[in-house]
C-alpha cells in the first residue's frame, strides 16, 4: 500500500468539517500518475465529482480535457486533485476553515506526487 493509498483511506474517514461530511456522497481524493511532472489543483468537488469520487468530471472535466488536449498533453499524464476533498453544499466557495482542514491532505498529496509544476484552478486553490 502506497502513502497515497493510506492518505486516501484517511480522507474517506475524515470528519473535520461536519456539514461537508453530512452532505457528501463520496470523498474526492485525486487521480493520476505518481510521480507526475504536472499537478492540477482545483477548488472543491462539484456535484458530478461528489457522485463519481473523481476530480474534474462533468462540465468542468470536459473543459479541462479540452485545455489539456490543446496543450498537447494527455489527462493520464497529469495528477489532478482539489483543495477540498468534499463538496460544499450548493457548490458554494470553500470557507477558510474548510480549506485549512484539508490542507494537510493536499500537502501530503503534493509531497507524494512530487510535481515539477503545479497549476491552481480557482481562487481557493491558489491559497
Amino acid at each position: 500500500m502506497t502513502s497515497l493509498d493510506v492518505l486516501k483511506e484517511q480522507v474517506s474517514d475524515c470528519r473535520r468539517c461536519a456539514d461537508l461530511c453530512e452532505t457528501r456522497t463520496k470523498t474526492v481524493f485525486g487521480v493520476g500518475p505518481v510521480p507526475a511532472r504536472l499537478m492540477f489543483i482545483g477548488e472543491a468537488p462539484g456535484a458530478d465529482e461528489d457522485k463519481e469520487g473523481e476530480p474534474f468530471v462533468g462540465t468542468a472535466g470536459k473543459l479541462l480535457n479540452n485545455i489539456i488536449a490543446a496543450c498537447g498533453w494527455r489527462r493520464d499524464e497529469i495528477y489532478i486533485a482539489n483543495t477540498l476533498k468534499c463538496r460544499p453544499p450548493k457548490n458554494r466557495r470553500p470557507t477558510p476553515e474548510e480549506t485549512k482542514n484539508c490542507r494537510g491532505y493536499l500537502d501530503a498529496q503534493i509531497a507524494a506526487v512530487r510535481p515539477r509544476w503545479i497549476v491552481c484552478w480557482g481562487a481557493t486553490a491558489g491559497v
